[in-house]
């Protein structure tokens, strides 16, 4: 029996280091990316029903599925630097899918101010959250006897 293999962060991680924060913008985008997936995998499901004597049906759900797909890969792309851009291609791509069925104009707008407003407010709560991770290690630099935690009560 083979034991699984441990990531980076596993083989680098020693007892007493800080946990590193998941950064809040990347979760609401994730988020955001997640929902289109699923929004993009049933209108290629209603295209296909109403269009498929416009459009060839393997093309119709080849294409419509394989958004479907880099949406999903785009989730795990997002802390790279190139990640959020290609968001945001995915949100223009999204709103031309109402070409195909127009309702997916309302609905590719709708999810684009989504991830708009998920990007904007992830950045601002990730610089907050830095902000008082530095706050707190100024705290604790300072007040050393007090930074280790409530003392253990002394047992007779």
């Amino acid at each position: 029996m083979t034991m699984a293999r441990l990531t980076k962060a596993q083989r680098e991680w020693r007892p007493g280091m800080p946990r590193k924060r998941r950064s809040t913008k990347v979760m609401f985008a994730s988020t955001v990316l997640l929902l289109e997936a699923f929004v993009m995998f049933f209108a290629t499901l209603v295209v296909f029903g109403l269009r498929r004597g416009e459009f060839p049906p393997a093309l119709i759900l080849g294409v419509g599925i394989a958004l479907s797909v880099v949406m999903v890969f785009a989730c795990a792309v997002l802390n790279k630097p190139w990640g959020i851009g290609l968001g945001w291609v995915l949100q223009i791509v999204l709103i031309l899918t109402g070409i195909f069925e127009p309702a997916m104009f309302l609905v590719g707008a709708l999810f684009a101010v989504a991830w708009w407003y998920g990007i904007r407010t992830g950045i601002r709560l990730d610089r907050e959250a830095a902000q008082r991770a530095r706050e707190q290690a100024e705290w604790e630099a300072t007040h050393p006897d007090q930074a280790a935690g409530p003392a253990q009560p002394q047992t007779p």
